[in-house]
């Protein structure tokens, strides 16, 4: 299959890796050198990592920039330096014995909808061109600028004191560790997470990801194909589109073709026999379907 790999992989990352661990595992598993991942998961980690094969790569924008879920388990009491249980201790404070589940849902509707977050200081925004953790490490003082996210469900699972477990739906570009670092710091008490799930990213879910120690199997007795997913599941929420005669050839070729409707948003472009070769944007102003996205494949008609 080496050259014309062309899907998806739905992962279920065991904590301990690094994302960059794991595309290089199915880098080398299925000898093909364009492999990317969705969005990035700390090493403590788990869960959902999607990853593109071959020129599925050109589609991550579209997932990296999809909505996730996660289950986040927060202790209270002591706050580190990488707001996780990885990093050195650098306070303790005593959770105060009469919170209750009520106190919590209360602080939690503050962190409901847009807020400003501002990123860990241990990740990988860059600062000069160089990642936060890497000058953090060198000693160096950083100090990053908050940025809206939004948090579209925070739900209290549990309390059993002094661990609250949440469910979290939020934008990309949330940093769960920065919300629980937050939420301790409302609640006066300090936090730190020290578990953390993804169960969703776009519409890739947890119960349907493939664990890695199966992939891994997988790659060794060669029969990973069958865990690779449509590129098109990218984009599964668009239209879709098929393209007949001419219009095949002139988006095969890079050109626009008729938007009669006027319509706008991104598309879908297939063959008439069902093969996915193309994403196109409408153009309302030029009414005008505009292919962004043609892959190689486009051209076999």
């Amino acid at each position: 299959m080496t050259g014309s790999v062309f899907g998806l992989l739905n992962i279920n990352k065991p904590p301990g890796p690094t994302s960059h661990d794991i595309v290089a595992g199915v880098r080398r598993g299925i000898k093909e050198r364009r492999v990317g991942h969705t969005g990035t998961l700390d090493p403590m980690a788990e869960g959902v990592l999607v990853v593109a094969l071959g020129e599925a790569t050109r589609l991550v924008e579209y997932m990296a920039a999809s909505d996730k879920t996660y289950l986040a388990e927060i202790t209270l009491g002591f706050s580190t330096q990488t707001y996780d249980g990885e990093g050195a201790i650098v306070a303790r404070r005593d959770v105060p014995a009469d919170l209750t589940p009520e106190n919590i849902e209360a602080m939690l509707r503050r962190f409901r909808g847009p807020i400003m977050q501002v990123p860990p200081v241990y990740s990988a925004v860059k600062v000069g061109g160089k990642p936060a953790h890497t000058r953090a490490r060198a000693g160096e003082t950083v100090a990053l600028a908050p940025r809206q996210v939004t948090i579209h469900q925070l739900l209290l699972v549990s309390w059993e004191p002094p661990i609250m477990r949440l469910e979290v739906e939020c934008s990309a570009g949330t940093y769960i560790r920065s919300l629980a670092h937050d939420l301790g710091e409302a609640l006066g008490c300090g936090a730190t997470l020290t578990r953390l799930i993804r169960t969703r990213s776009g519409n890739f879910y947890l119960v349907d990801a493939i664990p890695w120690p199966t992939l891994g199997a997988a790659f060794a007795d060669g029969s990973w194909p069958r865990y690779v997913l449509p590129p098109d599941r990218a984009l599964s929420g668009q239209p879709r589109m098929v393209l007949q005669g001419t219009e095949l050839q002139r988006v095969a070729h890079g050109l626009p073709i008729p938007n009669d409707r006027g319509a706008d948003g991104l598309v879908r472009g297939y063959t008439p026999s069902g093969r996915f070769v193309a994403v196109l944007r409408g153009d309302p102003h030029s009414r005008q379907w505009r292919p962004v996205k043609v892959f190689r494949n486009a051209a076999q008609g």
